[in-house]
C-alpha cells in the first residue's frame, strides 16, 4: 500500500479535529521510553525498626502494619529478631556469658544482613520486630557478674559489633509506662520483666534517642492507648519512613 505524505500530516496537524487528542508529550528517544519504565522498579523498599519496652505491643503492631502494607498494595515481609537460639535464652533455659550472649544477638543480625539487604534492593520493604537497639539496651541493663568479668556491659561496647549492619530508615518505638506494661497479660514471663530491669533499659532506649549517630530516625508512639489508636500513630510514622527511601533513593544506610 503506498503511503500518503500529506494525508498523513493532516491527520497529525489536525488531531484535535479527530476523535482523539494527541498527548501532551511523548518520549522523544528508546532510551528515554527505557528511562521512565524503569525508573519505579528502581525504587527500594523500606526498612522500618519496631523497638520498644516489653510488653509495649511490638508484635501485635507489627502485624497489623504488614496488614496494612499488603492492603496498600505494597510488597512487604516481616523479620524477628531474635532467632530461636536467642529466644531459648529469654525464656529461662540457658546460662552463657553476658558477652558471649551478646555476640549471639550480634552475630544473629549479621547472619541475616545480606538477606535483608537483597530484600530491599528487590523492593519489599521489611519490618523489624526488634532490631540493634534491643540488644544494646539489654545487654547494657544487665547487672554486673561476679565472674569472670565483673563490669557491666557499656552501651559503646554493645554497639560495636553492629556497626555496619543496615541501619533503618526509621525506627518506630512504642514507649509504654511501667504501670500499663505491668497490666498486660504475660507480663514477667521473660527474664527481663522485672521493673528494676525495665526501668534501665527504658532510661538507656532514652541515651539511644538522643545519640546524634541515629537520633533523627527515630519515631516515639504513645503504646498506652488502644490498639488502634497506637495503630494510626504506627502507620504516620511508617509513612514518613517511605517518604525518606523516596528521597534517598536506592542509597541504604549503615548503622555507624
Amino acid at each position: 500500500m503506498t503511503r500518503n505524505p500529506a494525508l498523513l500530516r493532516g491527520v497529525y496537524t489536525n488531531a484535535d479535529v479527530c476523535s482523539f487528542k494527541l498527548p501532551i508529550r511523548y518520549p522523544t528517544s528508546l532510551i528515554e521510553l527505557y528511562i521512565m519504565s524503569t525508573q519505579e522498579s528502581l525504587r527500594r523498599g523500606a526498612l522500618i525498626a519496631i523497638e520498644g519496652l516489653d510488653r509495649a505491643g511490638k508484635s501485635t503492631q507489627c502485624a497489623l502494619l504488614l496488614d496494612h502494607l499488603q492492603k496498600e498494595g505494597l510488597s512487604a515481609k516481616l523479620q524477628k529478631f531474635p532467632g530461636q537460639m536467642i529466644n531459648s535464652y529469654l525464656q529461662n533455659t540457658s546460662n552463657l556469658d553476658d558477652r558471649a550472649i551478646h555476640l549471639l544477638f550480634s552475630a544473629n543480625r549479621w547472619e541475616a544482613s545480606e538477606g535483608l539487604l537483597t530484600t530491599l534492593k528487590s523492593g519489599t520493604s521489611i519490618l523489624l520486630d526488634r532490631y540493634i537497639y534491643s540488644g544494646i539496651v539489654f545487654s547494657a541493663a544487665k547487672p554486673a557478674m561476679p565472674i569472670p568479668n565483673p563490669h557491666p556491659l557499656s552501651t559503646t561496647w554493645c554497639r560495636n559489633p553492629d556497626v555496619g549492619l543496615p541501619r533503618p530508615d526509621i525506627v518506630i518505638f512504642l514507649n509504654i509506662s511501667q504501670e500499663d506494661a505491668a497490666k498486660r497479660a504475660g507480663f514477667g514471663d521473660e527474664r527481663y520483666e522485672k521493673p528494676e530491669m525495665q526501668e534501665k533499659v527504658r532510661g538507656l532506649f532514652e541515651e539511644l534517642r538522643e545519640d546524634e549517630r541515629d537520633s533523627g530516625d527515630w519515631w516515639v508512639v504513645d503504646a498506652g492507648k488502644s490498639v488502634g489508636e497506637v495503630a494510626e500513630e504506627v502507620w504516620k510514622g511508617v509513612q514518613e519512613g517511605l517518604r525518606r527511601v523516596k528521597e534517598r533513593g536506592l542509597d541504604i544506610r549503615s548503622i555507624e
